[in-house]
């Protein structure tokens, strides 16, 4: 089983996660921020991810350190759960349509942590969720997973399915990605290490 589970704890948030790669999309998630709530559960829904994660951030000064650091601890503990990363499909892509809205994304696990996010949303906020969090959650979960992570609004109006479908294509693009694949021995890639 691919799982990981980490505990992280600073003066801004204290956050606790577990994950399983290969489960069937079961999740418990408990922010304090509701619509980020909602984006994580569809995430792991649609990653076949189970994901439980619990985050106290200090939210009366606002939610960016609890969507941040949630990033940081989900790809802490996807790179924790792959390993050495042997067998696995390692690229993943997805063209998501959510009504009028069509989002594309596609994902490298190649060591190399970067997110390129170019999803206006148009609006500041969808209930209490500031809607530039979105790409600092993209930003940090990338890095700390080491994957190359694109995503691009095609384009959209409705600022909730706009970033539930951005949430729904990656997570579909990371499914993809983490797949073993019975042709692939060792690691994906001609160094030799991912």
């Amino acid at each position: 089983m691919r799982t990981a589970a980490i505990s992280r704890t600073t003066k801004e948030t204290d956050i606790t996660l577990s994950l399983n790669l290969d489960g069937t999309g079961a999740a418990e998630v408990s922010t304090g921020v509701g619509f980020f709530d909602h984006m994580l559960v569809a995430f792991a829904r649609h990653g076949c991810f189970d994901l439980a994660l619990t985050c106290r951030g200090d939210l009366e000064v606002d939610s960016h350190h609890t969507v941040e650091d949630c990033g940081i601890v989900l790809g802490q503990a996807f790179a924790q759960a792959l390993g050495d990363k042997a067998g696995i499909r390692r690229f993943g892509d997805c063209l998501l349509p959510m009504d009028e809205t069509l989002v594309m994304s596609a994902v490298d696990i190649s060591g190399r942590g970067q997110a390129y996010y170019d999803v206006p949303v148009g609006v500041c906020a969808v209930g209490a969720f500031d809607t530039q969090l979105a790409k600092e959650f993209f930003i940090a979960f990338a890095r700390e997973a080491g994957v190359t992570l694109h995503a691009r609004l095609v384009c959209g109006e409705n600022g909730h399915h706009i970033l539930e479908a951005a949430f729904k294509s990656v997570a579909r693009s990371l499914r993809q990605a983490v797949e073993a694949d019975p042709r692939v021995v060792g690691v994906p890639s001609t160094k030799g290490a991912l």
